[in-house]
């Protein structure tokens, strides 16, 4: 049965990997990206969509229905330059996503926030990731799946010192987290992109939210299943 798989956030750190995991399985006859800027890869399975976010809306049914949606754009104060600029990438372009797919029928919505969020935090960041939590949830989509990392490791093409060395000091210290604390376990892009795999192919509920240590255990899943 053909099943298709449709990415906004692709030039993201967990959303390169995650092109890269659907391209190599065989469980996706056709991979779609919607990018304001083409990839410079390319792929038989591989499809490639230019569009500017603010235009989401008008996104083809055809790319929707029936489709694995996978939603991993997100960026941070600094980069956004200010509170609407974040909402915007973090908010609101989440939100159309999940209006499509009420609209048009996707089969999942798969979408990455962060451990934390809450529509009461006193923080804008975790305020802003509950919100578009809570609203996606408001939407009844046939299948939601939200995965609430820690702390994401990978490489990434511009970080500070202080985010360097606090990510070096997480991969460090890793093994502190456990028991009660494994919830707040740092997790690798790579890490969170086969568990959105491996979900997509096995979870059959309508909304499951995954925190981090699960995120780990559903990635190790996916090499069960990987084709």
């Amino acid at each position: 049965m053909e099943r298709r798989a449709v990415i906004v956030g692709a030039t993201g750190l967990v959303g390169g990997e995650l092109v890269k995991l659907l391209l190599s399985s065989r469980h996706y006859t056709k991979v779609t990206v919607i990018v304001r800027k083409r990839l410079s890869m390319s792929h038989p399975r591989l499809e490639q969509r230019q569009l500017d976010f603010k235009e989401l809306g008008h996104t083809p049914a055809e790319l929707i229905e029936g489709a694995d949606i996978y939603c991993t754009l997100g960026t941070t104060m600094k980069k956004a330059g200010s509170k609407e600029q974040f909402q915007l990438v973090d908010y609101d372009y989440p939100m159309e996503l999940g209006r499509l797919c009420k609209r048009y029928g996707a089969r999942k919505m798969l979408i990455v926030t962060a451990i934390g969020s809450s529509v009461n935090s006193m923080f804008f960041y975790s305020k802003v990731k509950g919100r578009v939590e809570q609203d996606l949830k408001a939407l009844q989509l046939p299948s939601l799946l939200i995965f609430k990392p820690s702390l994401i490791l990978g490489h990434r093409e511009e970080t500070s010192f202080r985010e360097s060395f606090v990510i070096k000091a997480a991969e460090k210290l890793s093994f502190l987290f456990n028991g009660r604390w494994s919830k707040y376990k740092p997790v690798t892009a790579n890490g969170i992109a086969q568990a959105m795999i491996s979900e997509a192919l096995t979870c059959d509920i309508a909304l499951h939210i995954i925190e981090s240590n699960e995120i780990i255990s559903s990635a190790k899943k996916l090499q069960k299943i990987k084709g």
